[in-house]
């Protein structure tokens, strides 16, 4: 098995710590930031940033559903650490001040399938997530600008 990562970036003129609590807001923020291959969301603990879990189906293709059950840490500053507990996937959103605004990046991983489905994987899913991701961040640019 390899590991398969997929990664965003996106410049948002707001401060980090603004940016942060948005992303953190799991109940009001944060599902407005999902597109429509995020479905039945639900947060089934907590709420906002550290100790959250969190539920929603990804729909990374039409044949390819991932139920994702996620538990939220803070392991520093300006980081969450999103981790489902059904899988290897860990995303990470980290921000950092850039030009008066921030830089948000979001960085996704797992350890992929082996054998020949597992190339496909490497090949197809990293293309196909990462225009999801897109979105969501073009949503945060968006939520931020309120």
């Amino acid at each position: 098995m390899a590991l398969v990562e997929v990664l965003a970036r996106r410049e948002i003129k707001a401060a980090p710590d603004d940016v942060l609590d948005a992303v953190a807001d799991y109940r009001e923020v944060h599902p407005r930031l999902l597109p429509e291959e995020f479905t039945d969301y639900e947060v089934r603990e907590g709420g906002d940033g550290e100790g959250t879990v969190v539920f929603f189906r990804l729909h990374a293709s039409a044949k390819r559903v991932r139920e994702c059950l996620l538990d939220v840490t803070e392991p520093e500053d300006h980081k969450l650490v999103e981790a489902d507990r059904n899988s290897t996937l860990v995303t990470t959103w980290t921000v950092a001040e850039s030009n008066g605004g921030t830089l948000v990046t979001v960085h996704t991983a797992w350890e992929g399938a082996g054998g020949i489905g597992g190339v496909f994987e490497k090949i197809f899913a990293p293309r196909a997530l990462s225009r999801i991701y897109e979105r969501v961040l073009d949503n945060l640019a968006a939520e931020m600008g309120r």
